[in-house]
């Protein structure tokens, strides 16, 4: 990696799914960005929740069920979503899961 740019020749190289876990590590952060990705084993979840800023999910490998607010949707790798801040979402695990979320921090 460089000061201009960041590489990741393969997102679900870079965690390896937890057996009966999760995991999430961050694999960017600057003061606009944050990258963290995610690795669940089949039937993890991660409670609803909302996120102060607008977020992206990108599902990278496997397949989840999330929760949108009121919508509930079925997700699979290539599966993008942007959040609004405050929106209340779930992710669950429907097969092993590697998930990148990126959190878009207010701009300066």
């Amino acid at each position: 990696m460089s000061g201009e740019y960041a590489f990741i020749a393969d997102l679900a190289r870079e965690v390896e799914v937890p057996s009966q876990g999760t995991l999430s590590r961050t694999v960017y952060s600057d003061n606009r960005l944050k990258a963290v990705l995610f690795a669940f084993d089949a039937g993890q979840e991660l409670s609803e929740h909302t996120a102060t800023m607008p977020a992206i999910i990108h599902v990278v490998k496997g397949e989840a069920h999330l929760t949108l607010g009121e919508d509930h949707v079925e997700a699979n790798a290539g599966t993008w979503v942007h959040m609004a801040p405050n929106l209340k979402h779930s992710v669950a695990a429907k097969t092993p899961l590697v998930m990148l979320l990126l959190l878009l921090k207010p701009g300066i």
